[in-house]
């Protein structure tokens, strides 16, 4: 016979309503019942706890029908709930700071409690999160007095949609960096991005300055909800699509480069001394071999210099290559410039290598490197030039290292700055096209690009906000392994993820704790809709074949249409 699991565990601590007197006749309060004992699992031990609830006993009292019950009892754990809040924030600890799979979670709590890994995800999913998103809307009062001393400047940004799914908005206040919305948007006009930011609004909190990119509908939807506040526009984002033809030459001078670089000596520069032709390093049961070491007899000082001539072939054969694979990232780390310029660089060694001695293969990389950059000179030159005036306005907007300056002052030099590079640089073609995309491009950005200067507080550019959609995708992808899943769980959950969790462990149970159940079971629901919008997001032909039925069905069960 099967021993019996003991789940009640001594003989349980009951908790009283700590209140005295009701707090709004200031009458007594009477137990009004006792609870049952439930079994509560915590980090360090398993409980039996009770509460004892207590109501007014004035029959006048308009709160004579409510109910207070033990503060202390509501601290342990959640409304029907067996784990403790300790439990529920370690396991969201685990999971966003340490970034630790479930299965891993799993077995790290296994040994002090009984618990599954379904359980483990289901406390993180629908207790650990929600409860998170309560803690971020006790922010409020704060927020009001960070808005009283210098008003709110909101910083917001969308995460690029994936498969037409609808787009991920964050908007943060970035004094205090409380998130006041974080959500999906089917559409992007102004009208709604007008709804998404209008709950901001009625908060009737002052609202000093917005910034954010340049979203066609978005600019008159911040117009229309915030007319008093100063629309920032992000720098980073303004030199983007000053530097797009720029990009677009550098980007076709590097393929050129690196396919002459190819024809004329991709030969010598593939080749790699291995155990035998085309395999290098290999480890495993049957691995290469590892290159002897010297003997401690001398070699002749001929082999020497052959084996350090090949050794020195080798590395300068093995940065080509390298220099080759570049990338860049507009608007200023131009990929083409840097390729050029660094493979000038081996060029010049190689010249000073031949000037002292020289062997078949080194002449011929040197000329053949010297064939290749000589065939993109000219375009070089001309991107370079351009490229330098894209890093003059760079400097001229960055403060660092420069007295204060308004932002009229940066403006007067940032125009100043154009007119020059218009006098000097508009005879060739190419230049003056790319000038007068830099023109335009500052132009059409010139009513938000300067705000900054004016506005203590007000970043300069929107990647604090970008970069929190990144960092989030790759905790998502570090804790799931795949980048379908961490798509489908940006998608279903992902405004709760992007919000901020507290510091310390202790800190969050503490948060934790004190969030009331109604709250709780608000944002429980809400979590609930929205997930409730995959239902038919499976790839598995069984199931979606009997989710169809059961649609077929309902509809089928539906009365006449008397229309």
């Amino acid at each position: 016979m099967r021993t019996r699991q003991e789940l009640y565990i001594g003989t349980g601590v009951g908790y009283t309503c700590e209140l005295e007197q009701c707090p709004c006749c200031h009458e007594s309060l009477r137990i009004a019942y006792t609870s049952k004992f439930k079994t509560v699992q915590t980090m360090e031990e398993r409980l039996r706890i009770a509460q004892r609830a207590k109501h007014c006993v004035n029959p006048d009292c308009v709160l004579n029908a409510g109910v207070w019950g033990s503060v202390q009892w509501r601290q342990i754990a959640p409304v029907s709930c067996s784990y403790g809040y300790d439990v529920i924030a370690q396991i969201g600890w685990q999971r966003q700071t340490l970034q630790r799979p479930f299965a891993v979670i799993h077995e790290d709590l296994q040994p002090q409690m009984g618990i599954c890994e379904s359980q483990v995800r289901g406390l993180y999913h629908y207790r650990y999160l929600p409860l998170l998103a309560c803690h971020e809307r006790q922010q409020l009062e704060h927020l009001k007095e960070v808005a009283e001393q210098a008003g709110l400047i909101l910083t917001l940004d969308g995460l690029a949609p994936e498969g037409g799914e609808p787009q991920l908005w964050l908007v943060r206040e970035s004094l205090s960096g409380a998130t006041l919305r974080c959500g999906w948007m089917s559409q992007q006009d102004q009208a709604a991005f007008a709804a998404f930011l209008r709950p901001i609004a009625d908060l009737g909190l002052p609202v000093s300055a917005v910034l954010s990119d340049k979203q066609s509908g978005l600019l008159p939807a911040i117009a229309e909800v915030f007319p008093q506040a100063k629309h920032a526009l992000c720098q980073i984002h303004y030199l983007r699509n000053a530097a797009a033809a720029v990009a677009e030459a550098d980007e076709a001078m590097k393929v050129r480069l690196r396919q002459g670089v190819r024809e004329t000596i991709g030969e010598w520069i593939r080749q790699e001394k291995g155990e035998e032709q085309g395999v290098l390093s290999v480890t495993g049961m049957l691995p290469s071999p590892v290159e002897a070491q010297p003997k401690a007899q001398p070699t002749s000082s001929v082999e020497k210099a052959s084996a350090r001539r090949d050794a020195i072939l080798r590395d300068l054969c093995r940065r080509i290559r390298y220099l080759l694979t570049l990338k860049g990232n507009p608007p200023l780390r131009l990929a083409g410039l840097e390729m050029y310029a660094r493979l000038k660089e081996v060029e010049q060694c190689m010249q000073r290598l031949i000037a002292h001695q020289t062997t078949p293969q080194l002449l011929a990389l040197q000329q053949g490197l010297h064939t290749s950059l000589n065939s993109v000179q000219a375009t070089y030159d001309l991107v370079r030039e351009a490229g330098d005036g894209l890093e003059q306005i760079s400097d001229l907007l960055d403060p660092e290292g420069k007295p204060l300056r308004s932002g009229h002052q940066v403006r007067q030099e940032l125009f100043a700055l154009l007119d020059q590079i218009q006098t000097t640089r508009t005879l060739d073609p190419f230049l003056r096209s790319s000038f007068d995309r830099i023109q335009k491009t500052t132009l059409n950005y010139a009513p938000g690009l300067f705000h900054c200067y004016d506005l203590p507080g007000l970043p300069r550019t929107n990647n604090n906000r970008e970069s929190e959609f990144r960092d989030l995708y790759q905790r998502l992808l570090r804790t799931t392994g795949q980048r379908g899943l961490t798509r489908r769980i940006i998608q279903r959950e992902g405004a709760w993820e992007l919000l901020p969790r507290p510091k310390t462990l202790q800190i969050t149970i503490q948060a934790l704790s004190q969030i009331a159940h109604e709250d709780y079971q608000i944002e429980h629901q809400r979590m609930l809709q929205h997930r409730k919008r995959f239902r038919l997001h499976t790839r598995s032909a069984q199931q979606s074949q009997a989710q169809l039925q059961r649609l077929v069905q309902d509809w089928t069960a539906l009365p006449p249409d008397s229309s």
